[in-house]
């Protein structure tokens, strides 16, 4: 079994990223670069669904990518996420999305008490998308309406359940 990320290092490591600010887009380009897969995938659903979603949920992503890079054990390695890690997390995803709706009352229980590989993680998305104050808010962040915010969600969700499968201590 994988261990899970405390929630105090998903949070610090977070916010280390939100206060980079711009300085994030060289993280950002070298994530890119490695996640290719991955960050492909995410743009292809949301240029579907809903672009402004999109690229919130990107950066939410890369931000999720920095927490496995840096919140595991010494030695943890994240490796390239690839299709089939994708197709097994969004299988994972889907079997409990149903539990989770509909969108209202209760989803942000329903979603922190579903089986989840890295739980602090996807709190922490969690807690971004829904749980911040009005003044944790920065002005440049879009505003995003229930169903985007869902959408954001499912979409990281997959995410994290395939950065996970990508991801192993070495030592």
């Amino acid at each position: 079994m994988k261990p899970v990320i405390p929630r105090e290092t998903v949070h610090a490591i977070s916010e280390s990223c939100s206060d980079l600010g711009e300085e994030f887009a060289a993280v950002a380009l070298r994530i890119q670069g490695e996640q290719k897969t991955l960050l492909k995938h995410l743009e292809r659903e949301f240029s579907r669904i809903d672009p402004i979603a999109g690229q919130v949920a990107l950066y939410m992503t890369m931000v999720c990518v920095r927490v496995f890079e840096d919140g595991g054990p010494e030695g943890a390695l994240l490796r390239r996420v690839n299709q089939s890690s994708i197709d097994a997390a969004t299988r994972a995803v889907h079997a409990q999305q149903a539990t989770l709706l509909p969108i209202g009352d209760g989803f942000l229980d329903r979603a922190k008490t579903a089986e989840r590989a890295q739980p602090h993680l996807l709190d922490e998305v969690l807690w971004a998308l829904y749980e911040r104050s009005e003044e944790e808010l920065k002005e440049q962040e879009a505003d995003l309406s229930e169903v985007q915010k869902v959408q954001i969600y499912f979409m990281l969700w997959i995410a994290v359940e395939a950065l996970n499968l990508k991801w192993r201590a070495t030592a």
